[in-house]
C-alpha cells in the first residue's frame, strides 16, 4: 500500500495525493510489501482466509512498478496482491457462514487455523492450511468447494489454488510466487500478527461480501462473494449508521496440532 505515512523510517510525502473521499488517507511515491497470511478477513456476511506471497523476504519499501499498482501493474509487482482465498460463499457454499447459518456470525466462534507440513513436523515445507471453527462446543469442519467437476478441497493447498484460479480465471501470482512452501518459508522468519477494523474506501469491501468485479456477470463462478448489495459498503454510509460497531478478540493462542 502507498498510503502509509512512514515507511522505512522516512515520511512518504514525495508525490502524495491525499485521498478524495478519506480525510485521514492518500497515497505516496513509496509503497511497503510483504508477505501476508490473513487469518480472518470479515464482517457478519462473509468470511475469507488467503495467503499472499512475494518475490522479496521481509519488510520492502518499493517505488514504481514493483509495489505493483492497480490496474496495470497488479501482476507486475513484487507481491501477490490477490493471494489464495478461501472464501465460503465464492465457493458456492452460500448457506454455511452468516447470521443463524452452519458458521452462526452472531455468536463468539473459535477459529482454529492448522499449518500442515510435508512431514509433520515443524522443520516441513508448508503443503497445506486447514480451517476448524468451535462454536457453542460444537466442533464444525470447514466446507467444500461446491462446483461441478471441480474437486471439492477443503482447505488452502498448492493443488486447490491452482485448480480453482484456473476455475475462476484468475492470475496464477500465487504459484508464480512460490505458493505454500514460500509462504512457510516466510512464516518460519516470523510474522506480525495484526488486528484491525476497517471500512474500504477503494472498493467499499465488495471483493468480499457482494459481487466482484462489477462489470462482471454475478452468475459467473467466483464473481459472487457475499450476499451483499453492489451499492452497499460505502465507509461514509456505515460509519453512519454503525458508529459503534464493534468485535472482539480473545484467547488466541498458537500450539501444536491438536492443541486447542
Amino acid at each position: 500500500p502507498h498510503d502509509m505515512k512512514f515507511i522505512g523510517g522516512m515520511a512518504n510525502c514525495d508525490d502524495w495525493e491525499p485521498s478524495d473521499n478519506d480525510p485521514n488517507s492518500g497515497a505516496g511515491k513509496m509503497g511497503i510489501c510483504c508477505f501476508e497470511m490473513d487469518i480472518w478477513e470479515a464482517n457478519s456476511m462473509a468470511q475469507s482466509f488467503t495467503p499472499h506471497d512475494c518475490s522479496i523476504t521481509g519488510y520492502y519499501p518499493c517505488e514504481g512498478i514493483e509495489c505493483g499498482d492497480n490496474p496495470d501493474d497488479r501482476y507486475s509487482g513484487v507481491c501477490d496482491k490477490d493471494g489464495c482465498d478461501w472464501a465460503a460463499y465464492r465457493l458456492n457454499q452460500k448457506e454455511f457462514f452468516g447470521p443463524g447459518l452452519t458458521v452462526d456470525s452472531s455468536q463468539p466462534i473459535t477459529l482454529v487455523t492448522q499449518f500442515i507440513t510435508s512431514d509433520g513436523t515443524d522443520n516441513g515445507d508448508l503443503v497445506e492450511v486447514r480451517r476448524i471453527y468451535i462454536q457453542n462446543g460444537v466442533t464444525i469442519q470447514n466446507t467444500q468447494v461446491d462446483f461441478d467437476g471441480i474437486t471439492p478441497y477443503d482447505s488452502v493447498s498448492d493443488d486447490y489454488c491452482s485448480e480453482i484460479k484456473d476455475f475462476f480465471g484468475d492470475v496464477q501470482a500465487f504459484a508464480e510466487k512460490g505458493g505454500m512452501k514460500a509462504l512457510g518459508e516466510s512464516l518460519d522468519r516470523g510474522h506480525v500478527l495484526v488486528m484491525s477494523l476497517w471500512d474500504d474506501h477503494y472498493s467499499h469491501m465488495l471483493w468480499l461480501d457482494s459481487n466482484w468485479p462489477l462489470d462482471a456477470d454475478p452468475a459467473t463462478p467466483g464473481i459472487a462473494r457475499g450476499p451483499c448489495p453492489i451499492d452497499s459498503g460505502v465507509p461514509s454510509e456505515v460509519e453512519a449508521e454503525y458508529p459503534d460497531a464493534t468485535v472482539k478478540f480473545s484467547n488466541i493462542k498458537i500450539g501444536p496440532i491438536q492443541s486447542y
